[in-house]
């Protein structure tokens, strides 16, 4: 496998978006977020967003990126700023994993993220294309912006 060539590198702390153009490569490292890709084929602009939490219960002055809909809302902005309509980007989803096995998943924050990550792409009619999504453990993303390809590399709980 061929790892991204690029000329700048993000990385992505929780809570942290970022939309720009081809030259471009995005990293974060997901445990129980997620992260949401947005890729323009024809016009190689793109994001990602790395959400914490589905929702916050009282909405803020501003929109934070630590909560799922919140963050979609964030790379949307951006997309209608390049005067591009969410349905002409192709939609990743990466994240969801099980931290502390032993929980219930109905009590488990990255299931709720992931619920929360499929539920934005039916709300917003975005077109999904991948997903990695749950499992335990946590992962390393990299998306390039220039062809639209990420890459996910699993770190399982029980490895060293």
């Amino acid at each position: 496998m061929t790892r991204p060539t690029a000329d700048t590198e993000i990385f992505l702390q929780p809570g942290e978006f970022y939309f720009g153009c081809a030259a471009t490569r995005i990293r974060t490292l997901l445990g129980s977020c997620v992260a949401i890709t947005l890729w323009h084929p024809a016009r190689m602009i793109g994001g990602m967003c790395h959400y914490m939490l589905p929702n916050r219960q009282k909405p803020g002055r501003t929109l934070d990126g630590k909560y799922a809909d919140e963050a979609i809302a964030l790379l949307l902005l951006e997309a209608a700023h390049h005067h591009t309509r969410p349905e002409e980007y192709q939609v990743k989803l990466f994240g969801g994993g099980r931290m502390f096995p032993g929980y219930s998943e109905k009590t488990n924050i990255a299931h709720s993220n992931v619920n929360a990550a499929r539920l934005l792409v039916t709300r917003h009619h975005l077109r999904l294309s991948a997903e990695d999504l749950g499992g335990n453990g946590h992962r390393e993303v990299i998306f390039d912006i220039s062809n639209g390809h990420v890459w996910v590399r699993h770190q399982d709980l029980n490895e060293n």
